[in-house]
């Protein structure tokens, strides 16, 4: 899969400005201000509750902010800029009597291999192969989706998030069902895959030691955005107390970083 080419490729892919969400009254993100220039790998961290997933769902369309706004690929109109979003959960729950297969399910993100139930497997494959060749996937097109490792099946999200060739990628925890022993390499996969494709990707991260050694750019958020910078900037005693309100043992080496 290359990446689509276009002028557009000069518009930054995100834009937010002073981003206010409340529920109830409780206010959830307080002025979030950030910028995702395009073609970069950036990390966003936090606490659990420091808003992490609702400012992806703002991005996405699906929770509307009480103030504030959001700019995707130059465009305030967000259902505009979807088609060159992909989009990966933290986790997908399936019931197991689900019947799709990996290669019908993929195939119903593409208007060519949508009708998959009366062409033969090899020209579904065949029109998947690009995808799949990169996120090794292709050996599980005939498991039953809903029989997958929690590994397994984030790898089939990002492969169907990748099949429209999206322009950005937004990934909100991907390694929550993945075992310990294969989130390192799960990580590799996302970068590699950004690397590949030119692909601009924001990041959702509890691992830190990930996230210094993929991320170009990363953003700590509380509420608000409370330290940006590059790893080596962000992922330090000082940086991280300020994110996440208490003692957190910094990644690598200390980098003094003002604020």
């Amino acid at each position: 899969m290359s990446a689509a080419c276009c002028p557009a490729h000069a518009t930054t892919p995100i834009e937010v400005r002073d981003l206010h969400v409340s529920f109830d009254g409780q206010a959830v993100l307080r002025g979030v201000s950030f910028r995702v220039p395009h073609g970069q790998l950036v990390a966003l961290i936090g606490p659990n509750g420091s808003g992490k997933t609702t400012l992806l769902r703002c991005l996405l369309g699906l929770q509307k902010p009480t103030s504030g706004e959001i700019r995707l690929f130059g465009d305030t109109n967000l259902q505009r800029a979807l088609p060159r979003i992909g989009y990966v959960p933290q986790r997908l729950a399936l019931d197991r009597s689900f019947i799709l297969s990996v290669r019908e399910f993929l195939a119903l993100r593409l208007r060519r291999t949508r009708h998959w139930f009366w062409q033969p497997h090899a020209v579904t494959d065949a029109q998947l192969r690009e995808t799949l060749a990169d996120l090794g996937v292709a050996e599980l097109l005939d498991r039953p989706l809903a029989r997958l490792s929690g590994g397994q099946l984030q790898r089939v999200l990002i492969a169907f998030s990748l099949l429209t060739r999206p322009e950005l990628l937004l990934l909100d925890e991907p390694t929550a069902g993945v075992d310990t022993p294969g989130e390192a390499t799960f990580y590799e996969l996302i970068a590699r895959v950004q690397r590949q494709h030119h692909l601009t990707v924001v990041l959702v991260s509890h691992d830190l030691s990930m996230v210094y050694r993929h991320a170009a750019h990363v953003y700590a958020l509380n509420g608000v955005i409370c330290c940006e910078g590059t790893p080596e900037e962000v992922l330090n005693a000082e940086a991280l107390k300020q994110a996440y309100g208490l003692h957190v043992a910094p990644y690598g080496h200390h980098h003094p970083h003002a604020h």
